[in-house]
């Protein structure tokens, strides 16, 4: 699976984490950005790249977008059309794979701050191996996310 990561200063350290552990898990991954540690950097210059790779290929592409809570990041990540991004930064995984199996989630976003390295390679791996249910009820309420106007 192709896989586009990006995080700020925040979430740079467990970015690289995360990245050799995708990579051995045998999945394309490709590294958004930050590419050095700048404690002035934002979030948005590294978030919005990964949620336009996804906005191409929302169905087969998935993000990981990192940063101290991933509440901003998410927020940003979800203004790219195609873009379905859930938040996770700590506790009950459930979560996580219900943003898969119920919303067909595409970016997952964490909270660095509240997640350790191994906490978080358990969701990102949670994520990555549980597939949308397909459900009908779930189809129809996604596809109502794309008639929203401004």
């Amino acid at each position: 699976m192709k896989i586009f990561i990006g995080s700020d200063h925040a979430g740079f350290e467990l970015k690289k984490n995360l990245i050799e552990y995708i990579s051995d898990l045998g999945h394309e991954i490709h590294d958004m950005g930050a590419k050095k540690l700048d404690p002035n950097d934002d979030y948005p210059d590294f978030i919005i790249p990964v949620a336009n790779e996804i906005s191409h290929n929302p169905v087969s592409y998935r993000g990981i977008v990192i940063g101290g809570s991933g509440q901003g990041e998410a927020m940003c990540a979800n203004k790219v059309y195609g873009v379905r991004a859930a938040v996770y930064y700590g506790g009950n995984s459930d979560i996580v794979k219900m943003s898969r199996l119920d919303n067909d989630s595409n970016v997952l976003s964490l909270g660095a701050r509240f997640l350790g390295p191994e906490e978080a390679r358990a969701a990102v791996r949670l994520w990555l191996d549980t597939p949308f249910s397909g459900a009908e009820r779930h189809k129809r309420r996604i596809l109502k996310m794309y008639t929203i106007k401004k």
